[in-house]
């Protein structure tokens, strides 16, 4: 049976497959720069985190249409259903369409309509959280953060993710306490590949309630203190590590520490059509490579419940799930 859990750092624009780029290209009459899929699937031996962005954005081109969205994260959501996914907290990157002429409420509409269905279809519940792209500037993420308000899409948070080094939390501290006023939930990609102190500053700066990523806080004794003591989740991608060279394999990966270390750590697939694998391969890998127990992968599955945005109720019956061994758990949809 498989366990029980929620995925809490996901990109969407992530979960698409070479052969769904190339269908959908196809349909739009988008031509790709490669003759077949495994030609780009060759492409994915990354050397770092900008040289998987910089394939990421490009693909992002066959999305024209609210029915792309919307069959972009129908697949993603059957796919974690099968992983035993029961609840999604999902990143979506406004930006990087609106730069293409893509009209914001379609791809919003796209997006909403298949998470509004995940119940229904996977009896999965959701939370749509909109990324902003940390190296594009504030006034750019301010406009988005708007514009997502006033169109009144169902969303749960906002994010920060993109290229890390050099793009520092602090350009975004108007722009998270604008979110923070709305009522929205709070978090930030720090400590990938950027050093702990955009921890730090995520939380001081922007009052983050969850990191993702956060793997370097291993190198500040006072921050791992401050994570544990605060119960600060960390967003934890290891298949994504090891693909854009954060840790050099699976055996080097610190997860096993950081959960030794009393950190709140969740696994997660963070874009798995790129990286090898979904949340459940991301466990598997762990088992396999680095020993993970059955009952540290029990634990990290409450972890990943307690780390979400989900009301208290909610998360009880989660709990009641995984302790009983259960797959899934019909419970309440769409939150917002």
């Amino acid at each position: 049976m498989t366990l029980a859990k929620a995925e809490l750092h996901l990109h969407l624009e992530g979960t698409l497959e070479p052969e769904t780029i190339f269908r959908l290209a196809e349909r739009n009459r988008i031509r790709l720069p490669y003759a077949d899929v495994s030609e780009l699937a060759a492409r994915y031996n990354f050397t770092d985190l900008q040289s998987f962005l910089d394939l990421y954005y490009a693909n992002m081109a066959v999305l024209q249409t609210a029915e792309d969205f919307f069959e972009m994260t129908e697949a993603y959501l059957a796919r974690a259903a099968v992983a035993g996914v029961c609840h999604a907290e999902v990143f979506l990157d406004p930006q990087a369409h609106l730069a293409r002429g893509i009209a914001l409420d379609s791809f919003m509409e796209g997006v909403s309509a298949a998470l509004e269905s995940a119940q229904r279809r996977h009896g999965m519940s959701t939370g749509l959280i909109i990324a902003m792209l940390r190296d594009h500037s504030a006034e750019s993420a301010m406009e988005t953060l708007d514009a997502v308000l006033a169109l009144g899409t169902p969303i749960i948070g906002i994010g920060l993710d993109s290229a890390e080094a050099g793009n520092p939390p602090s350009k975004f501290i108007d722009v998270f306490a604008k979110a923070r006023a709305a009522g929205l939930r709070l978090v930030a990609h720090a400590g990938e590949e950027g050093p702990p102190e955009y921890i730090w500053q995520a939380l001081d700066l922007l009052k983050v309630e969850r990191i993702d990523h956060g793997v370097r806080c291993l190198e500040d004794e006072a921050l791992v203190s401050r994570l544990v003591s605060q119960r600060i989740p960390l967003t934890v991608c290891p298949l994504s590590n090891v693909r854009l060279k954060v840790v050099e394999n699976m055996l080097a990966h610190p997860l096993l520490e950081m959960m030794r270390r009393g950190l709140l750590v969740t696994v997660n697939s963070d874009d798995p059509a790129y990286f090898g694998g979904y949340v459940d391969d991301n466990f598997a890998a762990l088992e396999g490579v680095s020993g993970l127990t059955g009952d540290e992968a029990t634990r990290l599955a409450r972890n990943s419940i307690t780390a979400s945005f989900l009301d208290d109720a909610r998360k009880s019956g989660l709990y009641a799930v995984i302790a009983n061994g259960q797959d899934n758990q019909s419970g309440a949809g769409h939150t917002s």
